[in-house]
């Protein structure tokens, strides 16, 4: 199946979706990723996935700057939360935080199966902070991130905890 923007994409059958070849993403510093797209067959309209996925690609790092913030929060917490050992990082502050992220090496594509509807595109991220839950980065229409924090699988923070009220909150 050809998609716009990703070229040739093999369905695999295990997952039920769409996998392109290794892509490089601007947004992560032009490390490379396949992009995993789920319902692109079941669930039009398909220039909705176009969208989100062209403005990923495209999409600078100073999206994840505006994130930092909420990076750092989550580092915060999970320090706040432990023990720390001889190897936990030392983070002072929100604009250190991208050093100590690992992506790894799949996105995913997939519409909101609540509220807007929307598509969004969910990155599982390792970090040296939390290496049990990892990294959660989630863009809503592939242009902005919309969701920070352990890798839960949801989209939101309204999905995750079914509150309406935490539409707009990326870091809860």
């Amino acid at each position: 199946m050809e998609i716009p923007r990703l070229g040739e994409c093999k369905f695999d059958e295990r997952d039920g979706c769409y996998v392109s070849e290794p892509i490089s993403l601007a947004v992560m510093n032009r490390k490379k990723c396949r992009i995993l797209v789920e319902g692109y067959d079941e669930d039009p309209p398909v220039e909705d996935f176009h969208e989100a996925i062209s403005n990923f690609l495209e999409a600078p790092s100073t999206v994840l700057m505006a994130a930092e913030p909420h990076s750092f929060k989550y580092y915060l917490d999970v320090k706040a939360s432990i023990e720390p050992e001889d190897d936990f990082p030392s983070i002072g502050s929100p604009s250190e935080i991208w050093p100590f992220v690992q992506l790894r090496g799949e996105a995913i594509v997939s519409r909101r199966p609540y509220g807007d509807n929307g598509i969004y595109i969910s990155l599982e991220c390792n970090c040296d902070w939390e290496p049990e839950h990892g990294l959660q980065i989630v863009f809503k229409n592939g242009a902005v991130v919309n969701k920070i924090g352990p890798y839960d699988g949801h989209l939101t923070n309204s999905d995750a905890y079914a509150d309406s009220a935490l539409e707009n909150v990326v870091y809860r």
